[in-house]
């Protein structure tokens, strides 16, 4: 009994060093460009927003925590750790990562506005 559980546990650490090694290697951006799309005007922005700073788009405030790219490839597929609240309402709009090349996958859902990712800055 001793000797499956052993076993067992020798698969397991072997599965999650090669999934750890399999994941691409990413380097951290100094900011964001999103693009902010008014659905009512049909005015859209882009908006560059560094690192654990905040910009006002609308009635949003949006706060980027981190911003990522593929190690090496400054223009691969940027993913974003972002805060969304509307001012003069509770809560957010949107708290999560965005990831530039699959908008929908991760989106905001509000009336009026649309926030997404484009690309990470990288100086």
């Amino acid at each position: 009994m001793i000797a499956r559980v052993a076993a067992a546990f020798v698969l397991c650490a072997a599965s999650l060093a090669t999934t750890l090694a399999a994941q691409p290697k990413v380097s951290s951006g100094s900011g964001a460009v999103l693009r902010g799309l008014d659905k009512f005007s049909g005015m859209s922005i882009d908006i560059e927003i560094g690192a654990g700073e905040i910009a006002r788009f609308g009635r949003l405030n949006i706060t980027l925590m981190e911003c990522r790219y593929p190690a090496g490839n400054k223009s691969g597929n940027a993913y974003a750790a972002l805060e969304i609240s509307e001012i003069g309402k509770a809560g957010t709009v949107f708290s999560g990562w965005m990831i530039a090349s699959a908008p929908a996958l991760s989106a905001m859902d509000h009336a009026r506005y649309d926030v997404w990712v484009i690309r990470c800055m990288t100086s």
